[in-house]
C-alpha cells in the first residue's frame, strides 16, 4: 500500500507540474501576442491596446470613433492575421516534428522527412507560374505537399519492407525529385515577375497570410495538431522501437499511418499560409524535451505553445529588425543552425532522459 500510495503521489504532482508548465507556456503566449500587436513601423502603447481592446468587448472607453476605425484596421486587418498565421505554423511544425522524431525514434527528424516541404515547394512554384489568382496558388501548395507524401509512402509499401528505413530512403528520393522540379520551374519561370515571386516564398514569409488565407487553414491545422496530441500514449510506446510497441498491443502500422497524415496535412499547410519556414520542426521539440522531459503526453501541448512563441518571435525580429523584412526562413535558418550543432553534440548520448 505505501508503495501504491507513493506512486500516486508522485503521479500527482507530475500532474500539477505539467499543468503548471502548460498554464505559464500559455500566459508566455498570450503575451507575445500582445507584444507583437503593440510592435510595428506604426507602435502602439499597451495601454492603448488594452483601451481598444475593453471597449471593442464592451461599447465602452474613451476613444473616439476615428481612432476606434483605425485601431481596428491595424490590429483586426493587418496585424492579427499574420499573428495568427505564426502561431499556426510554429504549433504545427513543433507538433509534427515530435511526432515524427518519436515515430522514428531518431531526434535528427523534422516534418520535411518524408518530403512534404519540397512537394509543397514544388506545388508553390508551380501554382505561381500557370495560376492566376492566390487561392489556386495554395491550392497547387497542398496537393504539391500531400502528392510528395503519397509518392514516399507508396515507393515504401513497393518494397514491402517492414520498419521505418525505406520511408526514410523513400522520403530522400522524393525530395531530391521535387527539389529538382523546382529547379526546373525556377528556369522557364519569367525573370521578371515570376522567379522573384517565387524565390521570396519560398524563403519564407507571413506577409500573405490575410484573414482569408488563415480562417481557411487554421480548422485543419488545430484538427491535425489535436489529433497529433491525443496519440501522446501510442507515441511514447512507439519511441520505444517497433518491437516494444507490438509486446505493449499497440497497432504498429495504423498509429504511423495517421501520425504521417496528421503530421503531413499540418506541415503542407504551413507552406500554404508562410512559405517553407525550417529548422522549427527540429529545434522547437528538443528544447522542450529539455524542460519538460520525454513524455509525449505533455511535451505535445508544450511544444505547440513554444512552437506558436518561437515563430511569432522570429517573425517579428524579421519584419522590425531592419528598415525593410527579412524572409522569416532566414532568420529561423541563421538561429536553429547553432542549436542543431549542439543537437549533434548531445546525439550520441541520446535524448531518452
Amino acid at each position: 500500500m505505501d508503495a501504491v500510495a507513493t506512486a500516486e503521489v508522485r503521479l500527482i504532482g507530475r500532474t500539477r507540474r505539467g499543468a503548471a508548465v502548460l498554464l505559464g507556456l500559455a500566459a508566455l503566449l498570450l503575451l507575445a501576442v500582445a507584444i507583437s500587436l503593440c510592435m510595428g513601423k506604426y507602435p502602439l502603447r499597451p495601454g492603448e491596446l488594452a483601451r481598444w481592446l475593453l471597449q471593442s468587448t464592451t461599447g465602452h472607453g474613451a476613444l473616439a470613433d476615428a481612432r476606434m476605425r483605425l485601431l481596428h484596421d491595424l490590429l483586426v486587418e493587418v496585424r492579427l492575421p499574420r499573428i495568427v498565421a505564426a502561431c499556426l505554423v510554429g504549433a504545427a511544425l513543433a507538433v509534427a516534428g515530435a511526432g515524427f522524431q518519436a515515430m522514428f525514434v531518431n531526434p535528427l527528424v523534422s516534418p520535411s522527412l518524408l518530403g512534404v516541404l519540397a512537394g509543397a515547394s514544388f506545388g508553390a512554384a508551380l501554382g505561381i507560374v500557370a495560376c492566376r489568382t492566390w487561392p489556386e496558388v495554395q491550392v497547387a501548395t497542398l496537393l504539391g505537399g500531400l502528392l510528395a507524401v503519397a509518392l514516399t509512402v507508396g515507393i515504401a509499401a513497393a518494397y514491402r519492407v517492414g520498419g521505418t528505413l525505406v520511408l526514410v530512403l523513400a522520403g530522400i528520393v522524393v525530395s531530391t525529385f521535387f527539389n529538382a522540379l523546382v529547379w526546373l520551374v525556377k528556369y522557364l519561370a519569367d525573370p521578371q515577375n515570376q522567379l522573384p515571386a517565387i524565390v521570396y516564398w519560398l524563403m519564407g514569409n507571413m506577409a500573405l497570410a490575410d484573414r482569408t488565407a488563415v480562417t481557411r487553414a487554421a480548422l485543419p491545422i488545430l484538427l491535425g495538431v489535436g489529433t497529433l496530441m491525443a496519440m501522446g500514449r501510442q507515441l511514447d510506446a512507439l519511441s520505444m522501437g517497433d518491437e516494444e510497441a507490438r509486446a505493449l498491443g499497440l497497432n504498429v502500422r495504423a498509429v504511423r499511418a495517421v501520425v504521417i497524415a496528421a503530421a503531413t496535412l499540418v506541415s503542407a499547410l504551413t507552406v500554404v499560409l508562410a512559405g517553407v519556414v525550417g529548422w522549427v520542426g527540429l529545434v522547437v521539440p528538443h528544447a522542450t524535451r529539455m524542460v519538460v522531459g520525454p513524455g509525449h503526453r505533455l511535451l505535445l501541448p508544450a511544444c505547440a505553445l513554444v512552437g506558436a512563441v518561437y515563430v511569432l518571435a522570429m517573425d517579428d525580429l524579421s519584419r522590425l529588425a531592419f528598415a525593410f523584412e527579412i524572409p522569416i526562413g532566414i532568420v529561423t535558418a541563421l538561429l536553429g543552425i547553432p542549436f542543431f550543432l549542439a543537437v549533434l553534440g548531445n546525439a550520441r548520448k541520446g535524448w531518452s532522459g
